[in-house]
This record gives structure tokens, C-alpha cells and sequence, in this order.
């Protein structure tokens, strides 16, 4: 099971009330939340193998070098040699480094690598399974990874985590019309404002479905761009040509990277904490309380 941890402690900050709060009035509902979440998530689906994917650089310089408006309105300011800034709540900022502490001292796998995202993360640890993973995200972007062969699905919260959608191909068929290999093609023809990615101009996500359809891939539908007998209308076929450079870098961009440098872990599911001294200390500083206690429980069991 990875984790899109970012992913599920944004979910649960803006899920569980700021009202819960550490003895020194600090809140921790992000820091709660999340154990509350990954306890939920072992209880029900028993994974062997859990790992907190994180994201080193949330805007990595060289998809930025490919597309400039990548993750761009997200920066909420800029200094002359200093990382972008992601704009994040200010209550939520100060709880990242108690729960990275508290997965440290649980045990479970952590895992971040300089100049790549959580999605670069996971694609990696995927891409080397041997067995079947459960993708733990809220963002739709990992649908790419989706492979009924090699039994990787995305769990994607509706509600907390009790309530998953399981992502197979099926239903990225039934929703988009594409399988897990075709997700990275349709949301990089449609784009994703979101992340700053233009798309191509007044090709939404039906007709990139049918494109996908009609020509197989992204590859497919560059050739018939030059083809005269290709089925595109003229309006696609000129809007595809002035995408050219756009169509050129984005397959790159948007689609996860599946090797990167992954540091050797031991991501077996832990039966007990790593270090229980420094978790003792963490629970009392911060107030994690029953939080803390029922996924230890579910953990021993």
C-alpha cells in the first residue's frame, strides 16, 4: 500500500475540526487525522507492505524547465535563489514535520527523494512491485498507474477514507473512456488547470477520449495529425498542429516517473513501534492520544 501522503493529511486537516489541539494549544487535526486514516486503511485492507510516499519537491525544477505554468499559481511567492512556497494553511505547515516524526518512530516506511513528487514515488515502488499495490490517493493524476494485470488499483477517498472509490480499469473506462495506460494521454490532451497544464484549445475531455479511441495514444494521434487521410476535422487538426511543442514536452511532464532513486527501506508493516521512547515523547508533547493508540492496536494485531 503508498501512501500519497500529502494527499491524505490535506484531507485530513480540512476533515477533522482545528479544535483538536496539542496541551500547548497547537493544532493537530492534520497529524490526528492522518493516524486515524492510516489506521482505518490497515484495518480494512490489511496491506503487507505500507509506504508514506512524500513529495522532496513539490515542483520539480525540470518539469518546470519543460512547462514554466507547471504548478505555477500554487507558488505563493518566489525569491531569487530560495525554492517556490507552496501556498498551504498556516495551521497545516507547522504539523508536517510531527507527523513525518511520528511515522518515523511508529515505523512505518517513509520515503522521499530529492527533485521528484510523492506521484514520481509511487510510480517507482509500483513499477518494481512483485505483487499487487493499492494506490492510496486523492489525486486523479495517479489513475495512470491503474493495471488490472498487475493488480494495481487507486483507493481514492470520497469521504475520510471510509469510503473508497476502488479504481480499477473498469471504472476509469466507464468514467473517461480509457484504460490506466490511456489516463496520462487524455489528461494531457484535455489539461489540468489545477496543475497549470494548458491541454490543447478546445479539445475537452470527451473528444481526447475519442481521439484516444480512434488512434490508440498520444503517438497515434501526432501521426494522423500528418496524415491528410487521418479522421480528424479540420478544426482538431489545426488545433493539434499549434499544440505541437506543447504535445512535445507534456508526455513527460505528466506522466510519473518510474525510476527513481529509491533509498533500500524496510517497508514491512510494523507490528510494533520502531522507537517507543521517542513516540511516548511525541504523544505526550502533542496530545495524540487515542489516535495514536488505536493504530499501535491495529498494528499489533
Amino acid at each position: 500500500m503508498l501512501l500519497d501522503t500529502a494527499s491524505l493529511y490535506f484531507r485530513a486537516y480540512f476533515g477533522v475540526p482545528d479544535s483538536v489541539k496539542a496541551p500547548d494549544g497547537t493544532p493537530v487535526n492534520a497529524v490526528r487525522g492522518l493516524l486515524d486514516f492510516i489506521d482505518r486503511l490497515v484495518r480494512d485492507h490489511r496491506p503487507e507492505r505500507l509506504v508514506a510516499c512524500m513529495d522532496a519537491d513539490w515542483r520539480p525544477r525540470w518539469r518546470v524547465e519543460l512547462i514554466p505554468t507547471y504548478k505555477a499559481h500554487r507558488v505563493a511567492e518566489e525569491h531569487e535563489g530560495a525554492p517556490d512556497e507552496e501556498e498551504v494553511p498556516d495551521t497545516l505547515s507547522p504539523q508536517v514535520p510531527v507527523i513525518e516524526d511520528v511515522l518515523d518512530a511508529i515505523g512505518i516506511a517513509r520515503v522521499g527523494v530529492a527533485g521528484y513528487e510523492a506521484d514520481d514515488v509511487i510510480g517507482t515502488f509500483t513499477a518494481r512491485a512483485d505483487g499487487p499495490v493499492d494506490i492510496v490517493t486523492g489525486d486523479r493524476d495517479l489513475y495512470q498507474l491503474v493495471d488490472d494485470a498487475r493488480g494495481v488499483r487507486v483507493l481514492y477517498p470520497l469521504k475520510g477514507v471510509g469510503t473508497l472509490q476502488l479504481t480499477d480499469e473498469a471504472v476509469l473506462r466507464g468514467k473517461y473512456g480509457v484504460d490506466g495506460r490511456g489516463y496520462a494521454d487524455l489528461a494531457l490532451l484535455r489539461g489540468d488547470p489545477s496543475d497549470g497544464l494548458p491541454g490543447v484549445a478546445g479539445i475537452g475531455e470527451k473528444t481526447a477520449a475519442k481521439l484516444l479511441a480512434e488512434f490508440g495514444d498520444l503517438a497515434g494521434i501526432v501521426a494522423a495529425v500528418g496524415d491528410p487521410r487521418a479522421r480528424l476535422t479540420p478544426s482538431q487538426r489545426m488545433r493539434l498542429t499549434e499544440a505541437g511543442p506543447y504535445l512535445a514536452v507534456a508526455p513527460k511532464v505528466v506522466r510519473v516517473a518510474g525510476d527513481v532513486p529509491l533509498p533500500d527501506v524496510d517497508t514491512a508493516l510494523p507490528r510494533s513501534p520502531r522507537d517507543p521512547a521517542a513516540l511516548e515523547d511525541l504523544a505526550r508533547r502533542w496530545g495524540l492520544g487515542g489516535s495514536l493508540q488505536r493504530l499501535l492496536v491495529t498494528l499489533a494485531r
